[in-house]
């Protein structure tokens, strides 16, 4: 059966009262024809009415684009979204209490969507324990007509956690690059795959229609089917896409890099010109570590990919974002989301399980507002509804989290000379208050889990600790008193405050290649007289040489020979890596400083091939083998040990 049909036929077969849901990130993948049908049809016959719209990411440009066409008063009845901050006339809508609407966190919609298509009753996660999504506070309702619960607390094996209800889907929205008349979809020209499949399957075995937008038609039988990515089976009708309404980005009609299909210069990457913006992606890029998965989330943060690329480190880690897209660098603006020279690209739904499994090591994000406990607002706030998107499951669940920001926004102005900061004019809003406008993130629960959390503005970082937000690090030009606590609030924890390191204010590159690939191996060691305790911190590490072994003993035994008595150790390896050849020498070291200097130890990793193989290495050496998972296991059984 020809399954290609006009869209306006495709667009009729929506009726009163449907629940729709769409996939698309931002400017990329977005079916635009099908919105801009929907719209038209509306308009011109006052159908279809009571819509509920159901997507995990947001979709628009800010303006008239996206997700922005359907924003009209009686065509949705409810809205279940990610984000909202590129969709203007919708949170409009919501502002006036003309539709119903809910923001989830963009993992969770994504994950509902298999969940529905399994026809379970609904996703259970942690992810939103403590923030505005939990029931105990808004239960992720944005406005006052919104009064049905959709978010449950429940309690599993002793553990709090959401249950957010699943519901039929009658229509799917998606788009492919390319379809046979059978409705086969391949997606060669796309920059990324989204939870297409998801939703298919959602809509299909909710006995509702799929409908996908494609570019061009190919002879039935002539797609190569390792390419599929949608198969016939779940596709009812296919709409061949006016060329304006099928732009790869909003930014591009096609770029073959956004694809995959070559490799560009990094050169051609534009530099990043010396600002308070780049100054704080400087600092950020400098919490990276060899060998880390590293996200990078919308507006700010996304200077952190460019200067990656300024600094040639990206081969040393890798750069993802949450639509799925793993290695290169990735892009800001009307293509956040894409990303150049990309190794990998995943489905939606699959990145968030290695999101919310804690598969990420560093994650950086946006913030808006931050209080005394270190928690953050991300969502809503200044009278805007930006919504989370993915902003819940990566902050709660990464395992360090670098929030990036201006210190006051709204007309902020600075200027950087001379390796100092000067400020020009502050801006209106306060970054910094007494008490958020929404809770995005939870610090108190982040400090009891013991997450590594830090504050990046252009003049100041903060970390979190168990008492909350901490003063750590100061810009060059800056006055404490007169910039940075006259503007807050409420007075921070201090620590001994160290300098901003001066190479952020420097135009040019920062070395950042050559620091990440030294051992540093004395900033590496912290001894702790109180518990007897001595820190190494080897994540990242890579140990190449045997000259690399010897500055390790050297250190070692300056710190520890000094005290005249043996000490605990805990021993971070995350991420560390030893070439082959040198890794019995320097399990020889391990041998070495365990008999002469330890008490107890415990060592982390949260790579199971390195717990195994250090394991059995251990034990041949007659050194405790155990490894353990993460730093509190190793605490604990630091504790418990006799």
């Amino acid at each position: 059966m020809d399954k290609v049909i006009p869209v306006e036929d495709a667009i009729a077969l929506i009726q009163d009262g449907d629940t729709i849901a769409a996939t698309g990130y931002g400017g990329n993948g977005i079916p635009e024809d099908l919105y801009v049908e929907l719209e038209r049809r509306f308009l011109e016959t006052g159908e279809p009415r009571a819509l509920t719209l159901l997507y995990p990411a947001g979709q628009g440009d800010a303006g008239e684009r996206g997700l922005n066409r359907v924003a009209h008063e009686g065509l949705l009845r409810r809205v279940i979204g990610g984000h909202f901050g590129l969709i203007p006339r919708l949170v409009h809508l919501i502002q006036a209490n003309k539709v119903e609407a809910y923001n989830f966190p963009e993992g969770v919609i994504a994950h509902l969507f298999r969940d529905i298509a399994a026809g379970k009753p609904g996703t259970l996660s942690s992810v939103g324990i403590g923030t505005f999504v939990d029931p105990r506070l808004e239960g992720g309702k944005a406005n006052e007509a919104t009064q049905d619960d959709l978010v449950e607390l429940v309690t599993l094996a002793g553990r709090e956690t959401l249950f957010y209800r699943a519901f039929p889907v009658n229509v799917a929205l998606i788009r492919g690059t390319t379809a046979d008349a059978e409705g086969n979809i391949t997606m060669e020209k796309e920059s990324v795959r989204l939870g297409s499949l998801s939703l298919a399957m959602a809509a299909r075995n909710s006995g509702g229609i799929v409908i996908c937008q494609v570019e061009r038609i190919a002879e039935t039988g002539s797609l190569d089917s390792r390419r599929v990515r949608v198969p016939a089976s779940m596709i009812d009708c296919v709409v061949v896409a006016r060329p304006d309404n099928h732009m790869q980005t909003y930014g591009a009609a096609f770029n073959p890099a956004l694809s995959g299909e070559l490799r560009i210069p990094l050169a051609d990457v534009p530099r990043l010109p010396l600002d308070a913006r780049k100054v704080i992606a400087r600092r950020a890029a400098m919490e990276l570590l060899p060998n880390s998965i590293v996200n990078l989330g919308l507006g700010l943060p996304d200077a952190i990919g460019q200067v990656a690329g300024e600094e040639r480190i990206q081969d040393l880690i890798t750069l993802t974002v949450d639509p799925g897209v793993y290695g290169g660098v990735p892009l800001g603006g009307e293509a956040f989301g894409a990303a150049v020279n990309f190794t990998a690209n995943i489905d939606h739904p699959y990145q968030f399980d290695f999101i919310d499994g804690g598969g990420l090591d560093v994650a950086c994000l946006g913030f808006a507002e931050s209080d005394r406990t270190g928690s953050v607002n991300a969502s809503r706030f200044s009278g805007r509804i930006a919504g989370c998107g993915g902003f819940i499951n990566i902050s709660q669940n990464s395992k360090t989290v670098v929030f990036v920001g201006t210190f006051t926004a709204g007309g902020f102005k600075a200027d950087i000379a001379d390796g100092t900061l000067s400020i020009l004019q502050e801006g209106k809003h306060r970054k910094f208050v007494e008490s958020l406008g929404q809770v995005t993130f939870n610090g108190q629960l982040a400090a009891e889990n013991g997450q590594d959390v830090l504050y990046v503005t252009e003049r100041a970082v903060f970390r979190l600790r168990r008492e909350g937000l901490t003063l750590v690090e100061v810009a060059p030009g800056i006055d404490v008193d007169r910039d940075i606590l006259s503007l807050m609030p409420f007075r921070p924890e201090i620590e001994t405050i160290a300098h901003m390191d001066p190479r952020l204010f420097r135009d040019q590159p920062m070395g950042l290649r050559d620091q990440m690939l030294d051992l540093r191996i004395e900033d590496r060691l912290s001894f702790d007289p109180q518990t007897n305790t001595v820190f190494m911190d080897y994540a990242g590490m890579r140990v190449r040489t045997h000259h690399d072994l010897q500055r390790i003993k050297e250190a070692v035994d300056a710190l520890l020979a000094p005290l005249g008595k043996r000490v605990n150790s805990i021993v971070n390896y995350d991420r560390f890596e030893a070439a082959p050849d040198i890794l019995p020498d320097y399990l020889d070291l391990v041998r070495y400083v365990q008999e002469r200097y330890y008490l107890k130890v415990s060592r982390y990793t949260t790579s199971g091939f390195l717990r195994l193989k250090m394991g059995r290495e251990l034990e041949n050496r007659e050194v405790p083998p155990h490894v353990f998972l993460n730093k509190t296991e190793a605490e604990d059984a630091l504790r418990r040990e006799p």
